[in-house]
C-alpha cells in the first residue's frame, strides 16, 4: 500500500485545516513549513473528528499527533479516541514537553486508540524522524512489516503495539 500523508493543523481562534493527501514526506515538510503559530486554544478533538470522518472516506491506518498542550475535556477525547481504537485506527501522540495533564491525557489517547505515546525532544530530531519511518512502515505493511526491518525504532514500535494489545 502506497503511503499517503496529510497535514491538519489548528491555530488562533477555531482555525483547523486539513491539506489536501501527500505520497512523500517531501511535499508534507514543504506543506508544514508554510504554516505559522497563531496563539489560541488546542483543538484535538477537531484532529481525533477529522480522523474518523477521513476513515469512511478513505481508511487510514494511523493517525500521528504532536503537541505540547491540553486544554480540552480529557473525557470527550478519550472518547473520540476509542472510537478511531474501535476503528482499527492507532493514534500515535508526541508530546513536547513535561505537563503532567497534558501527558496523562495524550497517554490515554494513545491506549484507547491502541496506538502509542512518546516523548518528543526538540533537541532529538533523529529520535522522531526514525519513530515517524517506522509508523510509515507499520501503516503500510503492519505489525508483521516492523520486524523485518531491525531498527532500534521499530522494536520500539513494536512494544508499544503488544503493550496496546494489537
Amino acid at each position: 500500500t502506497p503511503l499517503q500523508m496529510q497535514l491538519v493543523f489548528f491555530r488562533g481562534y477555531g482555525e483547523c485545516r486539513a491539506s489536501d493527501w501527500a505520497r512523500d514526506g517531501k511535499t508534507l515538510a514543504n506543506r508544514m513549513s508554510r504554516i505559522n503559530c497563531q496563539a489560541g486554544r488546542t483543538q484535538i478533538g477537531k484532529v481525533l473528528g477529522h480522523a474518523r470522518k477521513a476513515h469512511k472516506g478513505t481508511p487510514l491506518s494511523a493517525v500521528v499527533y504532536i503537541g505540547d498542550a491540553m486544554e480540552e475535556n480529557p473525557d470527550s477525547l478519550g472518547h473520540r479516541a476509542g472510537e478511531l481504537g474501535m476503528l482499527g485506527v492507532p493514534v500515535f501522540v508526541f508530546q513536547e514537553g513535561h505537563d503532567r495533564a497534558t501527558e496523562i491525557t495524550f497517554k490515554e489517547i494513545a491506549r484507547l486508540s491502541r496506538g502509542g505515546w512518546f516523548r518528543f525532544d526538540p533537541g532529538a530530531p533523529n529520535v522522531l524522524r526514525d519513530l515517524l519511518a517506522s509508523i510509515a512502515v507499520y501503516a503500510t505493511g503492519g505489525l508483521r512489516a516492523l520486524p523485518a526491518r531491525g531498527s532500534k525504532s521499530d522494536r520500539i514500535l513494536i512494544e508499544h503495539l503488544k503493550g496496546s494489545g494489537r
